[in-house]
């Protein structure tokens, strides 16, 4: 099957365990990290590794590092790096913010998890390039709060992406939401 090279591939693209950025959200956030030939993403909690697989298929030159802990994960973001035309997907195991001491600085980062550990946003700043973009996406209560006092700091925009796909009711469809989102996305100026 011939995939689009544009963000959004169909769910059924990645071998994941759950831990994988939704179609819709997915399309956003890509939109939202805005890749351009020749730059590197940080894909922070890289679950299935679906953003900064999609990141790279934007473009043959722009590329990706996958931040993961988990070792099942790291399987699974080898496998779909392989099997999506991504095989040069830097994968690095380790837990963030640590494992992100030696990296190169990035143009963009996405944090898909881990938001509230300590020092995760500071190391990120830090890192990241003038001019590039971070974009996390938040599920949980205690992580909004994290953007929220980001955003405090900073401005950048914040977005709630709620999205609901039909699903059958008997004999009927109807809407099943999926969990809401909230999106942080700031430039470093």
């Amino acid at each position: 099957m011939q995939l689009p090279r544009i963000a959004g591939l169909p769910d059924i693209a990645y071998h994941h365990d759950g831990q994988l950025t939704k179609r819709e959200v997915r399309a956003i956030t890509l939109a939202a990290l805005a890749p351009i030939p020749g730059q590197m993403l940080w894909d922070i909690g890289a679950g299935c590794g679906s953003i900064s697989i999609e990141w790279m298929r934007t473009h043959p030159q722009c590329w990706a590092i996958a931040i993961e802990q988990n070792d099942l994960r790291l399987n699974y973001i080898a496998d779909n790096a392989a099997s999506l035309g991504t095989p040069n997907l830097r994968i690095i195991h380790g837990e963030a913010p640590g494992a992100l001491q030696l990296l190169q600085p990035p143009d963009a980062i996405f944090i898909g998890g881990g938001i509230t550990t300590e020092d995760m946003f500071d190391t990120c700043w830090q890192a990241l390039r003038t001019g590039g973009r971070l974009v996390a996406n938040a599920v949980t209560v205690e992580s909004e709060q994290k953007l929220l006092e980001w955003h405090n700091q900073l401005g950048g925009t914040l977005t709630r992406i709620s999205i609901q796909r039909a699903q059958p009711i008997g004999q009927f469809l109807g809407w099943k939401p999926m969990v809401p989102v909230t999106q942080w996305v700031v430039v470093k100026e």
